[in-house]
């Protein structure tokens, strides 16, 4: 490869803002990764499945890869460059690594349902192309397809496949992936909330996090205290997000994340159709959950400069 790329910690999956005419908003786009690298995470992922890839252009995917990676310093920018069409994935997975992208995540070939021997083939296609390090993302309640551990581990011996995003919710298939490719340098990062701090625990190496948009700090504090061992703090830490583990998943992601970056103002609620607005039953719900991290963090923030 021609880079090597930490795949431990914190790396959100942005949201896309869009504004009242339905185009990319990328001065809120840049603002927020601005934002979410001061809060200190490893690493950003635009157009994803939280970015609404699915609704872009080809051309207005390149250019959200582009405008991110202007807008921060120094921290890694993995573009989501995946799709149900090889040559499509690679396609825009050449068209990242022009634009600068560290690294690449390639959801696997939704609809079609490939046999496994497909997805080798469709990984390494792309891998072979491409020499940018590259993530498999298996997510099969949106795909309906799994990538089996056998294919994982014959992908990880690629040079240029580095790690494994985890969204199966099968922690027992996790935990396999991690074991038998624990002498890779291949990295197997959560892709659900909820399952990161167990993830770590069977072996993973981190999170590409939908809930760190809204609460970075907290997310990385849960992520570095697990990889440092420290696992009481880890888990007291999952304990206060569990709840917005929860809200952020009410309805199909990222729709209830774009309400939460609305609520935080961060950024619109805007969808892309066919995805709509946050239903008005879970507004309340998730508010509340919001409001009590919010005053948990002034809590401790007022003690902490009471003992000073």
């Amino acid at each position: 490869m021609s880079s090597t790329l930490d795949l431990s910690g914190v790396f959100p999956a942005m949201c896309t803002p869009f504004d009242d005419a339905d185009r990319i908003d990328f001065e809120t786009l840049r603002t927020d990764a601005q934002r979410l690298e001061a809060a200190g995470v490893d690493g950003l992922v635009p157009v994803g499945s939280t970015g609404e890839s699915a609704t872009l252009t080809h051309d207005e995917h390149v250019q959200v890869v582009e405008a991110v990676i202007e807008a921060v310093d120094d921290v890694p920018v993995i573009a989501g460059t995946g799709s149900n069409n090889t040559r499509e994935a690679l396609e825009l997975s050449e068209r990242a690594a022009d634009a600068g992208a560290d690294g690449l995540l390639l959801i696997s070939p939704y609809y079609n349902k490939p046999e496994q021997r497909g997805l080798l083939e469709h990984y390494r296609t792309v891998a072979d192309a491409v020499d940018l390090p590259q993530i498999v993302y298996n997510v099969p309640s949106r795909t309906g397809r799994n990538i089996e551990p056998d294919t994982v581990v014959e992908l990880a011996s690629h040079d240029t496949i580095a790690g494994f995003k985890a969204a199966s919710g099968d922690l027992g298939q996790i935990g396999e992936i991690a074991e038998r490719t624990a002498d890779e340098a291949f990295a197997v990062l959560s892709g659900d909330d909820a399952l990161t701090l167990p993830t770590i625990s069977v072996g993973g190496t981190g999170t590409i996090s939908v809930a760190a948009n809204i609460e970075p700090e907290r997310t990385c504090a849960m992520v570095g205290a697990a990889l440092d061992g420290d696992y009481a703090r880890a888990r007291a830490i999952h304990h206060e997000l569990g709840p917005l583990f929860r809200e952020l998943f009410v309805e199909t992601n990222p729709i209830p994340v774009k309400e939460a970056m609305r609520i935080r103002g961060y950024g619109p609620a805007r969808m892309r159709s066919p995805l709509t607005r946050l239903a008005a039953e879970y507004r309340e719900d998730l508010e509340a959950v919001l409001a009590d991290l919010e005053r948990d963090t002034t809590e401790l923030a007022d003690a902490a400069e009471g003992e000073r």
